[in-house]
């Protein structure tokens, strides 16, 4: 089930009571991570396996930056976890502590995804639950050209998940976090059995 083809967009595996679900994931093939620089706010992503560095798509999706940005500002991803982790799919994070306890959030945020923003290698995106305008906090980044995720149309089975931005340096550091060893840790799979720490967000200076 965990590797179940995806016919419509819905996750099939619930990871927080605070209703944020990420994707499902489909295997495909890997590949090289896209890198622009347009002028847009670039953050840093300090984990406790290195840094990673990324641009968010304020011009294409000013709502969602703007609302990850206000976390960012609030220091509220400081000492939370990249809580789910499938190898050749995706990392998420940005909602559970490191005793699996969801963190508050603000209001839920209209979904923007889009044709045209992919959510390619390297691109972080929106998780959410079915619901398409659900995303709050968590984010998640792909590790595929994860295709299935993109908006189809305007109908709920086949809207996208949100990709906001991209990351720019550091692919190597999200390439070892999708890596670790993982488990089941009560009602939550793919959770790493170390944890990863992302220790802080902050825009670049």
């Amino acid at each position: 089930m965990r590797y179940a083809q995806i016919a419509v967009m819905i996750s099939l595996t619930v990871l927080l009571v605070s209703c944020q679900d990420g994707p499902t994931p489909q295997p495909k093939e890997r590949t090289e991570t896209m890198v622009q620089t347009n002028g847009n706010t670039l953050v840093i992503i300090e984990t406790s396996m290195g840094t990673i560095k990324a641009q968010l798509w304020a011009d294409k999706t000013p709502q969602t930056v703007s609302n990850f940005l206000g976390y960012v500002d609030k220091k509220f991803y400081d000492g939370l976890i990249f809580h789910r982790v499938i190898n050749g799919f995706m990392i998420q994070g940005g909602g559970m502590n490191a005793n699996m306890q969801p963190k508050a959030t603000d209001k839920p945020i209209k979904n923007e995804a889009a044709p045209g923003l992919s959510n390619n290698r390297g691109t972080l995106a929106m998780a959410r639950t079915s619901d398409i305008n659900s995303a709050t906090a968590q984010f998640f980044i792909n590790l595929a050209d994860n295709d299935f995720l993109n908006q189809k149309s305007s109908k709920p089975a086949e809207f996208g998940y949100c990709a906001f931005g991209e990351v720019v340096e550091g692919m190597d550091v999200v390439d070892a976090i999708g890596k670790v060893k993982t488990h089941t840790a009560g009602p939550y799979d793919d959770v790493p059995v170390d944890t990863v720490e992302i220790k802080s967000i902050r825009r670049a200076e």
